[in-house]
């Protein structure tokens, strides 16, 4: 098992994947890993994403695939169930952090204010998911908490482009982000792989 720490060095980039079709699960994993990216947060907010996360963890091992938007305790047991290899959580309640951490795969907890970074902090854990990034003050915001707090290191998700990543990963206390853009819609409903797999190849070159 991978640790907390090593999912930030897979890829520049982690895939935030929204699948509605579960036929589409496995095609779509294999094009993201045609192109280079071998981690996947799917998010669980469609009826059929635990389908599709069992699909991904089964017939394309080579990806790790994490179950992301976690807001219950029973969405991150049903997620391990389903084979998720870590969890991630667009925000942080002390229940919810308690559970998490009593779980036998990696965690990134989100976290949108001091607070709520001190708060993960004290609980050992270092790698932090910011989200929104881009509502929530973006890099600006990162590179101010930079100094008083150094040892917190952030995947910002939320409103990131292509055009935007760079700047984000230019900053000492980002190891990677997560983005939308590597599996748009259209493109997942046309089945139009090549075109994912090309972002993915694209997305890879971001990595300093």
């Amino acid at each position: 098992m991978v640790e907390s720490a090593q999912l930030f060095e897979v890829s520049p980039v982690i895939p935030v994947v929204t699948i509605e079709d579960p036929a589409d699960a496995v095609p779509l994993a294999q094009a993201l890993l045609d192109g280079g990216i071998r981690i996947i947060e799917l998010t669980l907010r469609t009826d059929s994403a635990l389908e599709s996360l069992r699909r991904i963890s089964t017939e394309v091992p080579d990806i790790l695939i994490g179950a992301g938007t976690i807001l219950s305790p029973s969405q991150a047991d049903a997620a391990i169930a389903a084979g998720a290899q870590f969890l991630v959580s667009p925000g942080t309640t002390p229940a919810l952090l308690d559970h998490l951490l009593a779980q036998s795969v990696p965690v990134l907890p989100g976290v949108a204010t001091v607070s709520e970074i001190l708060t993960v902090l004290e609980r050992g854990i270092t790698t932090l998911k910011f989200f929104p990034a881009a509502q929530a003050g973006g890099q600006a915001y990162l590179k101010s908490v930079g100094a008083p707090i150094p040892q917190a290191r952030f995947c910002p998700t939320g409103g990131i482009t292509l055009a935007t990543a760079p700047d984000f990963l230019a900053l000492p206390n980002v190891a990677c982000i997560g983005g939308s853009w590597l599996t748009p819609m259209d493109a997942v409903q046309e089945k139009n792989w090549q075109y994912i797999t090309d972002l993915s190849r694209e997305a890879m070159t971001l990595g300093r």
